[in-house]
């Protein structure tokens, strides 16, 4: 059985349906596979594929098979799946066609680049140089491979820091990190990544998700994310502890429209585009923690690390997503209380999650 949902599952097959013949017997390769991101493509995956009889196979880079077997013995055996050992920055062609499973051929028209998550940034160089090398192994397994759809999991971060006066961000807006700061490798890796996927743009279709912050099962309570933290905090009986001034400004979509959403970007999303993957119903953090109280009937109470300072305009990081709307139907369909909600349920769910 897999650890997700079986109500998000099929919410995911609901809204994805119509596009699935194009995968019908193929095979489908993803990096990342075993993260927040990528468990929700993989479980959706085997979910959808045996409710459609696709006959179609993921395969799954993941570097160690063995660890995530005993974190989730339940997915690694979901029928249609196969999980390989293998580091995306030393990714070559042959060196993977020996580990790939017997018998299922090594054509993959369709890739899956969701490796290397905004989790663990504790060296800026060695994450710049997974972000862009990872790529640059991904594109050129994907060229040999025969692809002929790409998605690359990019990142809100290649913006730089959103302007306060400026409420959503449009994909057209030019900004970008500051490059004199260290903490900018992950945006700027990024940022090159997305100019990798134009560059291999002439061997298969490349499509971006710029994606901006979500809340689900499986998001880490225990991270940098300030939704996870808030819901560890109130599961736990309080306080919610808030580590600033609760002004910056955020949105959050749940995690089974953002498979929907990256399912919809790698069947439909137009070639060489970069699509801002996201809520836009904005919230400051403080009002986040807030919406987290009201989904627990017992009094939490909230804490501000330190009061607003007057004048200073707040911090936004929040996406316009007309793009993804008016080319491609996509929308928000389950609201942020009800999010939160059915996070806290699957926390609470009696079977133990890895």
């Amino acid at each position: 059985m897999p650890t997700l949902p079986e109500a998000d599952l099929e919410h995911i097959l609901a809204h994805t349906r119509d596009l699935w013949e194009a995968v019908r017997g193929e095979n489908i390769f993803i990096t990342g596979g075993t993260g927040f991101f990528g468990r929700w493509l993989v479980e959706s995956f085997a979910h959808i594929n045996r409710r459609l009889n696709l006959d179609a196979h993921a395969v799954i880079l993941t570097r160690s098979v063995a660890a995530f077997k005993q974190r989730a013995p339940e997915v690694v055996a979901l029928p249609g799946l196969s999980f390989i050992n293998g580091d995306v920055t030393k990714l070559n062609h042959g060196g993977l066609l020996q580990l790939l499973p017997e018998g299922h051929g090594d054509i993959f028209r369709f890739v899956i680049h969701a490796a290397m998550d905004s989790v663990g940034q504790e060296n800026p160089s060695e994450v710049f140089n997974t972000i862009v090398e990872g790529t640059r192994r991904v594109l050129q397994f994907a060229a040999m491979a025969g692809a002929t759809r790409l998605l690359f999991t990019s990142s809100g971060a290649v913006y730089g820091r959103q302007p306060s006066d400026l409420t959503h961000i449009p994909e057209s807006y030019t900004g970008a990190p500051d490059c004199t700061q260290p903490a900018s490798a992950y945006g700027e890796g990024k940022r090159a990544a997305e100019l990798l996927c134009a560059i291999y743009g002439r061997h298969f279709d490349p499509v971006i998700a710029r994606c901006f912050a979500f809340v689900g099962p499986l998001l880490p309570l225990d991270a940098h994310f300030a939704i996870g933290n808030f819901i560890r905090d109130a599961m736990a009986g309080g306080p919610i502890k808030v580590g600033g001034d609760g002004t910056p400004y955020r949105s959050y979509l749940y995690a089974a429209d953002l498979a929907i959403w990256l399912w919809t970007l790698l069947f439909k999303g137009q070639p060489g585009r970069a699509y801002n993957v996201g809520s836009e119903n904005d919230v400051t953090i403080l009002e986040l923690a807030s919406t987290v109280v009201g989904c627990f009937s017992q009094s939490i109470n909230v804490e501000l690390a330190h009061k607003p300072s007057p004048g200073v305009p707040p911090s936004r990081y929040v996406p316009a997503t007309q793009l993804a709307a008016g080319e491609l139907g996509l929308a928000e369909l389950i609201p942020l209380q009800d999010a939160i909600l059915r996070t806290v349920a699957w926390h609470n769910a009696p079977t133990l999650h890895p």
